[in-house]
Parts: structure tokens; C-alpha cells; sequence
């Protein structure tokens, strides 16, 4: 219990020699250990996955008729921003229109860069706003891109190497947040000042025009130029989950959208949605609520209920059209999809044709100032994803794997105080190595999706996987997330736990076969795992993971997540973090399952040292413990389809060779 001296502090220093041959020692060892004939066909394989040229490409719209992707394969890993019409589109091989070549860039300019996105002025479309990172962090560089000549604009809008947050207002100017110098930034490290930007200016004379507090996460600015409805916006968050929102005038006066600063507020048009998450008025956690904005910027509280959950119902995601608002809503964590038509007094709603019993559907994309059109797609576990324009099929995934003989099967688990806990079984009849996979937090769901290198690298060599729903997600809404907020954390680890023991009891594995894994928040998850449930697991991975919940708050983006698991500066607060931080309760006299670490020396968001400083302490009291820190990759851990081949055949390897016994390398 409580290793609390903390003598690995030094591994927090990022780019030291100490530190860095720390890694690249890690490093050699795992790729001895990992890194033979198995390691090499799996990551070959899984390779072949990532830069297949049969997957669908899933287009945006940005309003001009074009589909816009962002494209890597073998031959450009880095990437092509590209478009084409519909028409081209419908074919099987399109004629793509290639914007940018991020890979000649590199070559040209001599740099790592990684897409990061774009946001393209509207109306216009011809200029854009292009993001780029190096080797994937958060922190990204700014350049104005001129879509007609296929090139960046010189003396243009550029920004350089922060975590920005900026977009159009009309041709000539843009709002702005980043690091402006000393006292620009929250205590979190993003922007606290928003200013607008005026073309041909020095950005040093920006014209402020919001800034929040010290202690803020951050805040923002947008524009929307939807014809006859163009307005300002501007927001702080206060913490994770709660913000202020305001509408700003044409002579900068700030007028407060008088909803409950833990909803989510968003207006198209005349319609203001709120989604809840917690009751106000007389509407609960959960619910989606529409208001005529401007009546409700007077006073106005005639609110029309567009979604109310129940305890097996939740709203997952809502898109508007033109003229039209389509809803995804769960079972179960079984999605439907509505179409619902403002239409006084009532809205009408109508029931689109649903997905299969155990697969997904979401909105791809829509062009709501222009028409009714959208793009969906709807995928399983073992289906790979079509792709729709309304009822037309315009593509369909390839098959990575063979899936006859594999079922998809749901079962629900009962944690410790009697909660329902949904899973997902992917494979065989059971008996075999299984992975059970997790998140638990910050209102993220965990919904089926067809996966070719899960497929590939697992399910076709015998293995089955299991998604664990498990609270602090967003499988049941607001109130599922909230249950595992701050004190009651240990709820979600509970749920994990009682999911791995309801699959050793039906008989799907046993427990030195069960492997877990999950990444950054999930990571936390499997630090838990590791730690407090060791004897219900056979080896663990962890991604990205935060694991030092006592200095997580002072490394990086940390301070931002305060308000999912509390303040350990708090005492009150460490009183319940201690008991369950993985990196103070490793224990040298307790026996773990193998563990493997990975994570990216450029993560900007979730600091390499609380994966670093974790492997050093159980290297150090004898446990068996592996560690991969890859250079690039930001907070996804790769920066291209090479270093996600390698990260994710290592994966497969450690767990096949720990949760199968007598396991040898697959031959070349």
C-alpha cells in the first residue's frame, strides 16, 4: 500500500538524457522480448489493415457540393486532404481532387507534420484554416491554405505552435484563442483570452473581445454564417462540465444563455437545443429540450420536449439538416435513428429503418444550410460499415477477417451494489483467450464497430473480445455517467471487475486467459485492474494511461479533469484518490498479472511519466512489467499507419503469448 516517496520524479522531465535513454532501453528490451517472427507477420497483417485502399472514406461537406476527406494508405502515410463530387464519389474508384500532400510538405519543409483538420470559410470555400502538429500532440501549428491554387497564402492567417482554438468570421477576419504570452492561458494550459483578428494586422493588435479566469479549463469564439441567421458566440468553461454560454452582439455587448451551466447548448436557426444533464424545471437528467432562441433570450420558457429517457434509453447524438433534426437514441446501447420536423404546436417524428440487433448507427454528416441531404453509416462487431446517402448505398467496407462461426452475444453483469452492467462477447463458443475492453469515463460511450485489426490480430486466431459498458460512460446518459464521478470512481472499477467474474462464471474464459486493456482514462481503468483486482486477470495493457493520480493535476492537460475525479490537493479529495491511484498502492509483496505499458513521448495531454514512472516502480520491486514509448503519436499514441502496425502488434503479442500457455511465436 502507498509507495508515496516518489522516486521516479525525474522521469517527468520530457525530453532529458536521462529520460530518454531510460526509453530507448525500455524500448530494446520490449522489441527483444515482443519482436520476433509472430510480432513481425502480426504487425505486417494488421499493416495491411490500416492501409488497405478498399476502406470507406468518409467524406465531409463544407457546403460547396464537394465531399472532402482526409486519406492515408502505404503510399502517402501521412496523408492527402482531398475532394470530389458526388458523382465521382458513387464510383467505385473516384477521380480525387488532392488539395494537400502532407507528406510532400514534410519533404519539402523538412518537418514531421501530422493533419490536425481543417475549417474552411464559408460561404466562399475557398480559404482554409489548417492545422498541423508535430508528430501528432495536441499543439498544433496554424496556416491559412488558399483551396484554388493549392497552396498556403503567404502573409496570411498563421499561428504558430499552441493549443489554439480559432475560426472565420467573414474573409478578412478570424477569432482567436492561444497563447498570446504570460497570462494568456488557464491554469490547464489553453486559451483564456479569445480576440478578433483582422487580416493584414499584427496579431499582437487583435481586438479582445472575451476572456475567462485563471482557473478556467478554457473558452472560445465561433462565428455562424448560416445566411439570415449570422451571430456570434462566445463560451468559458468553467470545468469539465460546466460552462458559460453568450450570444455576442454587433457593438460586443455579452447576453447570457440563461441555461443550466452543466447543459449543452447549441442553436440552428431559430431553434435553441438544450441537453440536459441534470433535471431543470421539470425535465430530467438526460432529456433534449427545443426553444424559439430568440423568445428564450426574452424570457421565454415555452420549452418543447424533443427526447426524455428512460432507464434503458438514451440520446446519443442529434444532427440537424435544413430543415430537419435526426436523433440516435440507444437501447440498451442498441442505437435508433429518428427523423423529427419542427411543426407547430408539435414536433412530428418519424422512425428511420434500423441497424442490425447488434450494430450501430451514426450520422456521418450533414449540410444544414444548404439541404436535407445526410450521410450515415451503420456497422457491427463482425459487419464491416456501409456507408449511405440517405437510402442510397454509396460504399461498403471491406472484410478483414473471416467471421463465419463468431457470434455477437449481450449479457449483463451484476456489480457490487446490484447495478446491471451490459457487456458485448465478440468470437467462438468461449473457453479460449478473451480481451475484455473498457473506458468508463467521461461520458464516452462504448457501442459496437466493426474493427479489422481486432478482427484480424484476435478473433481469427481464436480469441474473443468483450466491451464492457460499465458507468461513468455514456451507454445510459447522464445519470450513468455521473454515478462514477469523483468519490463514487471506484463504481466503475467495480462494474470492470464484476464483468470479468460473470464471464469466468459462463464459462467464456478463465482467469489466467482474461486479458484487459484500455487507454488514457481506460488506462487509469487498467492501473486499477492491476493493482486492486490482480488475481482476476491473466496480463493487462494500458495505453496512454493516468496512473499518478496524486501529481496528475500538474502534468499537462491534467487539471482540466478536476472535476471527473477530484483534486489531490484537496485533502478531503486525496482521502478517497489514495485509496485507488495505481501508482501509490503498488505493492512489493503482491503478485500481479504481466503488464504492458504504452505511450508517446509527444502526448501532450496525458503526460508519458505517469506510464514511465509506474514501469520504473514495479521494475524496481520485481514485478513483471513491460514498456513501449513511441516518440511521435501525440495522444493516440501514432502518428501513422507504421507506428499503429507496430503499437498494435505488440498488443496481440504480449497477450497471446501471457493468456495462452505454451503459446510460441507465429512462424514468419
Amino acid at each position: 500500500m502507498a509507495a508515496l516517496d516518489d522516486s521516479y520524479r525525474w522521469l517527468e522531465d520530457l525530453d532529458s538524457p536521462e529520460a530518454l535513454r531510460w526509453i530507448a532501453e525500455r524500448n530494446a528490451e520490449t522489441l527483444t522480448l515482443l519482436g520476433g517472427a509472430g510480432f513481425a507477420r502480426t504487425r505486417d497483417e494488421i499493416r495491411a489493415v490500416l492501409d488497405s485502399k478498399e476502406r470507406i472514406p468518409y467524406p465531409g461537406w463544407r457546403g460547396d457540393g464537394y465531399y472532402y476527406d482526409f486519406w492515408r494508405d502505404a503510399d502517402h502515410p501521412r496523408g492527402l486532404w482531398r475532394r470530389t463530387t458526388l458523382d465521382q464519389f458513387r464510383r467505385d474508384e473516384p477521380a480525387w481532387d488532392v488539395l494537400l500532400d502532407v507528406d510532400e510538405l514534410n519533404r519539402a519543409e523538412g518537418e514531421n507534420w501530422t493533419w490536425s483538420g481543417v475549417t474552411v470559410l464559408q460561404p466562399g470555400y475557398d480559404r482554409g484554416l489548417i492545422s498541423l502538429s508535430r508528430g501528432g500532440a495536441d499543439a498544433v501549428v496554424v496556416r491559412e491554405f488558399d483551396l484554388n491554387r493549392r497552396a498556403f497564402v503567404e502573409d496570411g492567417f498563421t499561428l504558430p505552435e499552441a493549443k489554439s482554438d480559432v475560426g472565420w468570421i467573414d474573409a478578412d477576419h478570424v477569432f482567436v484563442g492561444t497563447d498570446f504570452g504570460p497570462g494568456s492561458l488557464t491554469s490547464s494550459g489553453y486559451p483564456r483570452i479569445v480576440k478578433r483578428w483582422r487580416r493584414g494586422t499584427p496579431l499582437t493588435e487583435a481586438e479582445l473581445i472575451f476572456e475567462g479566469r485563471p482557473d478556467d479549463v478554457s473558452v472560445r469564439a465561433g462565428h455562424d454564417p448560416t445566411p439570415g441567421f449570422e451571430r456570434d458566440f462566445v463560451g468559458r468553461h468553467v470545468d469539465f462540465w460546466h460552462s458559460e454560454q453568450f450570444l455576442r452582439t454587433p457593438d460586443g455587448r455579452l447576453i447570457r444563455i440563461e441555461i443550466p451551466d452543466d447543459a449543452n447548448g447549441s442553436v440552428h436557426r431559430n431553434w435553441l437545443l438544450i441537453r440536459l444533464r441534470s433535471p431543470w424545471l421539470n425535465y430530467p437528467a438526460g432529456a433534449l429540450v427545443a426553444a424559439d432562441f430568440e423568445q428564450f433570450l426574452a424570457g421565454g420558457r415555452e420549452l418543447i420536449v424533443l427526447f426524455e429517457p428512460d432507464e434503458r434509453t438514451s440520446l446519443r447524438s442529434y444532427t440537424w439538416t435544413r430543415n430537419h433534426l435526426l436523433l440516435v437514441t440507444m437501447i440498451d446501447v442498441r442505437t435508433e435513428v429518428s427523423v423529427l420536423t419542427p411543426d407547430e404546436p408539435r414536433w412530428r417524428r418519424e422512425p428511420m429503418t434500423g441497424a442490425g440487433e447488434f450494430d450501430q448507427t451514426w450520422i456521418v454528416d450533414t449540410d444544414p444550410d444548404n439541404n436535407d441531404s445526410y450521410l450515415i453509416s451503420s456497422e457491427g462487431f463482425l459487419q464491416p460499415a456501409t456507408l449511405s446517402l440517405e437510402n442510397e448505398e454509396l460504399k461498403r467496407g471491406p472484410a478483414f477477417f473471416d467471421a463465419d462461426g463468431m457470434t455477437v452475444r449481450q449479457f449483463f453483469a451484476v456489480s457490487a451494489d446490484g447495478t446491471r452492467i451490459p457487456y458485448f462477447v465478440v468470437g467462438g463458443t468461449g473457453g479460449g483467450p478473451a480481451l475484455l475492453y473498457g473506458y468508463g469515463g467521461f461520458e464516452v460511450a462504448m457501442t459496437p464497430s466493426y474493427n479489422g485489426v481486432i478482427g484480424r490480430g484476435w478473433l481469427a486466431r481464436g480469441g474473443s473480445y468483450v466491451v464492457a459498458n460499465i458507468r461513468g460512460g455514456g451507454e445510459y446518459g447522464p445519470e450513468w455517467h455521473r454515478a462514477a464521478l469523483r468519490e463514487n470512481r471506484v463504481k466503475a472499477f467495480e462494474d470492470f471487475a464484476a464483468v470479468a467474474t460473470d464471464l469466468v462464471q459462463r464459462g467464456i474464459t478463465t482467469p489466467d486467459r482474461l486479458g484487459a486493456m484500455g487507454g488514457s482514462n481506460g488506462g487509469l481503468l487498467m492501473g486499477v485492474m492491476l493493482t486492486r483486482y490482480p488475481d482476476l486477470f491473466g496480463a493487462v495493457v494500458a495505453r496512454v494511461p493516468i496512473l499518478d493520480m496524486r501529481r496528475y493535476t500538474k502534468l499537462l492537460a491534467g487539471k482540466s479533469w478536476i472535476a471527473e475525479y477530484g483534486d489531490p490537493d484537496v485533502e478531503a479529495d486525496w482521502a478517497y484518490l489514495r485509496k485507488f491511484s495505481p501508482y501509490q498502492n503498488v505493492d512489493p509483496g503482491r503478485a500481479y498479472p504481466p503488464v504492458l505499458f504504452l505511450t508517446s513521448t509527444r502526448d501532450d495531454r496525458v503526460h508519458p511519466a505517469h506510464a514511465r514512472k509506474m514501469m520504473a516502480l514495479m521494475r524496481a520491486q520485481g514485478h513483471h512489467a513491460t514498456y513501449y514509448e513511441n516518440i511521435e503519436g501525440g495522444h493516440g499514441g501514432a502518428a501513422d499507419n507504421d507506428q499503429a502496425a507496430t503499437m498494435w502488434a505488440l498488443i496481440l503479442e504480449f497477450l497471446w503469448q501471457n493468456l495462452t500457455p505454451g503459446a510460441q511465436p507465429q512462424e514468419g
